[in-house]
C-alpha cells in the first residue's frame, strides 16, 4: 500500500468510497488557492474541537494524574529528609537527658568524696560498714533472736482413693476433695 495522505486511516473519512475520494481529489485540483496551503481549500463546515486542551494538549484527568504524581514524588522526596531529622532529634532529646543525669550523679559523687576526705567520716564508715574496731577494743555483736518459724502444713496424703483423672476433674471444678 503506498505511503501517504490517503494510506493514513485517520485522515480518512468515515464511510467515504473509492469514487468520492477521487472526485474530492478532482475538485481540490481545479479549484483556486487562498494563498494559504497550496492544495487546501477552506472547508465551510466547523473542525471539531479537540476534547484535549490545556497545557502540552493533556486531558484534564491526565492532567490531575501527573499532578498528583508530582506531588507523590515531592512527597516521598521530603519524607526522607524529615524522617532522619525527626529521630535525630529524638536522639539528641534523649543524649541530653542522660547527659543531665549524669551530670547529677557526677555532683553526688564530688560531695561523697568531700565526706569521705575527713577523717572522723571515714573512721565512722569503716566501724559501721565493715566491723572495723580501733586496737585494744573489744568488738560485740548483738543478734537479736527471732520468731520461730511456723511449721509447714502436713503434707496432703497423694492416694485418697481417687483416680488422678478426677483429682484433675477436681481441681478444674475448684472442689476441695
Amino acid at each position: 500500500m503506498p505511503v501517504g495522505r490517503a494510506s493514513d486511516p485517520r485522515r480518512r473519512r468515515q464511510g467515504e468510497t473509492p469514487a468520492q475520494r477521487r472526485a474530492e481529489r478532482a475538485r481540490r485540483k481545479t479549484g483556486t488557492t487562498s494563498g494559504k496551503r497550496p492544495g487546501r481549500q477552506p472547508s465551510s463546515r466547523p473542525r471539531p474541537r479537540s476534547s484535549t486542551g490545556g497545557a502540552f494538549k493533556l486531558s484534564s484527568t491526565r492532567r490531575a494524574a501527573g499532578l498528583a504524581m508530582l506531588f507523590c514524588v515531592m512527597a516521598l522526596s521530603v519524607s526522607v529528609p524529615l524522617r532522619t531529622y525527626l529521630s535525630q532529634r529524638a536522639e539528641l532529646n534523649a543524649q541530653e537527658q542522660q547527659r543531665a543525669e549524669l551530670t547529677q550523679q557526677v555532683s553526688e559523687l564530688e560531695k561523697r568524696k568531700e565526706e569521705l576526705s575527713d577523717p572522723a567520716q571515714l573512721e565512722a564508715e569503716a566501724r559501721a560498714r565493715l566491723g572495723y574496731v580501733r586496737p585494744g577494743e573489744t568488738p560485740y555483736i548483738v543478734e537479736v533472736p527471732t520468731a520461730p518459724a511456723a511449721p509447714p502444713p502436713p503434707a496432703e496424703s497423694a492416694d485418697d482413693g481417687l483416680p488422678w483423672y478426677e483429682e484433675l476433674w477436681n481441681s478444674v471444678m475448684g472442689k476441695e476433695s
